[in-house]
């Protein structure tokens, strides 16, 4: 089975180790520091493969795609099952049913894309309305757009935030167990 032509630094290998099975779901909000970071990166890689071969616009992935939850949820999703569609477990017709899907999952990446504001050369926290009696949020009303300078140094500044931030977490949960 061939893999991927791709370009360097741009390319999409897939997981690892033909024997493996397919992946299963990513929880995102579950994943520990060394997770992340790893499922970070692949699902990156993807992305990246998935915007160049399918020649995706910046309505539909745009280059700050990371730092939208909604963006992210929806593009690992659809990186997970184009993984498992793509194994050679699979049956031959779940390619199809992924086309299918990822014709769908388009369109639903246009609303997200369009609801939270981020385009290809500015991006903005995507806003937060509060219901009644909750406390506005950074993200309530119109919170500063940034220019994209480097996407792929933003992105690794990014990464190594949230993975700051998980072994931050998992640092105080071992301190707060019982000995």
């Amino acid at each position: 089975m061939e893999q991927f032509e791709v370009e360097p630094g741009d390319g999409y290998g897939g997981v690892p180790g033909l024997l493996e099975p397919p992946p299963p779901p990513i929880n995102w909000n579950l994943l520990r520091a060394d997770e992340a970071e790893s499922e970070w990166r692949d699902l990156d890689m993807w992305v990246r493969w998935l915007k160049t071969t399918f020649g995706l616009p910046p309505t539909i992935v745009p280059p700050f795609w990371h730092r939208h939850d909604e963006l992210v949820w929806e593009l690992s999703a659809l990186h997970t099952h184009f993984l498992n569609c793509y194994d050679e477990t699979a049956s031959p017709s779940a390619p199809i049913g992924w086309m299918r899907d990822f014709a769908d999952a388009r369109h639903r990446l246009r609303d997200w894309v369009a609801i939270c504001g981020t385009r290809l050369d500015r991006d903005r926290p995507t806003r937060q309305t509060p219901w009644p009696g909750e406390p506005a949020t950074e993200s309530t009303g119109t919170a500063g757009e940034i220019e994209i300078r480097d996407r792929a140094a933003d992105f690794e500044s990014f990464v190594r935030a949230d993975v700051d931030e998980r072994r931050e977490a998992e640092a105080g949960l071992c301190h707060a167990a019982p000995t």
